[in-house]
């Protein structure tokens, strides 16, 4: 147990006169120091959190893929968390935060690598008014492996790992950076646009949604997936492990709302921290319960699938301001953002293209409502800084993913085989399965 603080003031004062060393390791931090510190902790808890999403994101799209294709979703979960990794800190980081070395004035970074404070911060005078750079580059690098990870699922039982593993480099390494350097990083939409998106409603999640739009129109749908103008349901393999990945993905929304805050140094910040952690879990109770009323009017019964991505719907919808709301405020938002993915489901399957897991309603139509909805809750949103914003934001994705999916088509090629897409990715691509006690499927 550690000596309590008050007991510390006293006794370093005593020490000095024996000890001068002692006493300066006894005394307490400054005030700023103490600002530094918990800024720093909140970083790394709630990246922590943020991390865990990835858990979410692979239990959840190996529940919804048939058992054929788990693996090779797993793979690529974890592939992708590790190549935003590298590339974030080669050059992503900079990209998205230039500081002043912008290579165009507000709207490209600088090429470069990161670098962390020294050890101990012994080489520099500290600005103690934020945090380290290493929590930050942490916390910062979940958002964008989070990007990736929506673009897995849409593509999943259809497309080669190679090319994917090839479009996550340009995604997060160049794609995603250089967009949210334009809110994040004090570029155009910031200054000029007066842009409001606080966690990433936008930035985050309907870039994945945008990228995994246009990955979906250059691979088409799976084999059998639309025939004789009808759509052919693929159930998923297991709904429980779907249900397990919905709650991480839950539970670790409140480090990537609440760690937007920036800040946990005042009372202020703190009780704004709750206040989003309250909104967040609201919004997503608000769209699973939406989503399970829409899914019982529509479908006759209610759809486990829709009441799964209803919640992170709401998740996704308040993600872009979680902290001027009320609660009942949050709710509704939430809700809508539930029924907008039972609508948004058919209404892909009607246009033939083929999301695997609904993460394109999820992410890219409940990321432009939420952004949208901010005009509802923040006076300071306006709503052309807000629709010019996403689509500029829809245009530049949308276009740039789309050559590279173009490319990587000629080049490498993206889908694989008939053949191998029967006999399921696990297999052709990997050669192990995720059950092998039972026959494929």
């Amino acid at each position: 147990m550690k000596t309590p603080l008050k007991l510390l003031l006293p006794l370093s004062g005593l020490l000095a006169l024996s000890s001068p060393a002692l006493a300066q390791e006894l005394a307490p931090p400054a005030m700023g120091e103490v600002g530094y510190i918990l800024n720093t902790f909140m970083f790394l808890v709630t990246g922590f959190l943020v991390m865990f999403m990835g858990a979410g994101f692979s239990m959840l799209e190996a529940g919804l893929v048939r058992s054929k294709n788990v693996t090779i979703q797993l793979t690529k979960n974890i592939s992708l968390f590790a190549i935003a990794a590298i590339m974030y800190y080669l050059v992503g980081y900079n990209l998205m935060y230039p500081g002043d070395a912008w290579t165009i004035t507000n709207v490209l970074g600088a090429f470069s690598t990161t670098t962390l404070d020294p050890v101990g911060l012994a080489e520099t005078i500290p600005d103690l008014t934020y945090a380290s750079v290493g929590s930050d580059f942490f916390f910062q690098l979940m958002f964008c492996a989070t990007t990736a990870s929506i673009v897995s699922g849409t593509l999943a039982e259809r497309i080669k790992l190679s090319p994917f593993l090839v479009f996550t480099v340009v995604l997060t390494g160049l794609i995603y950076p250089v967009q949210a350097s334009w809110k994040w990083g004090a570029g155009f939409l910031d200054t000029d646009f007066g842009f409001l998106d606080f966690a990433g409603s936008t930035v985050v999640h309907s870039v994945g949604g945008w990228a995994a739009l246009a990955g979906a129109i250059v691979l088409g749908p799976r084999i059998g997936k639309y025939r004789d103008g009808k759509t052919v349901p693929m159930p998923g393999s297991n709904l429980p492990l779907a249900t397990l990945g919905t709650f991480i993905l839950w539970l670790g929304w409140f480090g990537f709302n609440g760690g937007s805050q920036l800040y946990m140094n005042t009372a202020g910040n703190v009780a704004d921290i709750s206040r989003i952690f309250a909104n967040t879990n609201t919004a997503a109770a608000g769209g699973a319960l939406a989503a399970l009323l829409a899914s019982k009017l529509l479908f006759r019964k209610p759809d486990l699938t829709m009441v799964l991505n209803g919640a992170l719907a709401g998740l996704v919808s308040i993600t872009a301001e979680p902290l001027t709301p009320g609660l009942g405020a949050a709710t509704l938002i939430g809700a809508v953002g539930g029924v907008l993915v039972v609508v948004a489901v058919p209404l892909l399957d009607r246009l033939k293209i083929d999301d695997a897991v609904g993460a394109i309603p999820v992410h890219l139509v409940c990321g432009i409502w939420g952004t949208l909805a901010v005009v509802f809750t923040n006076s300071e949103a306006t709503l052309f800084g807000q629709v010019a914003s996403i689509l500029i934001v829809g245009a530049f994705v949308f276009g740039t993913s789309m050559v590279v999916w173009l490319v990587l088509k000629a080049t490498m090629g993206i889908r694989v085989s008939t053949e191998d897409e029967v006999n399921g990715l696990d297999w052709a691509e990997l050669g192990m399965e995720a059950y092998p006690e039972f026959a494929r499927s």
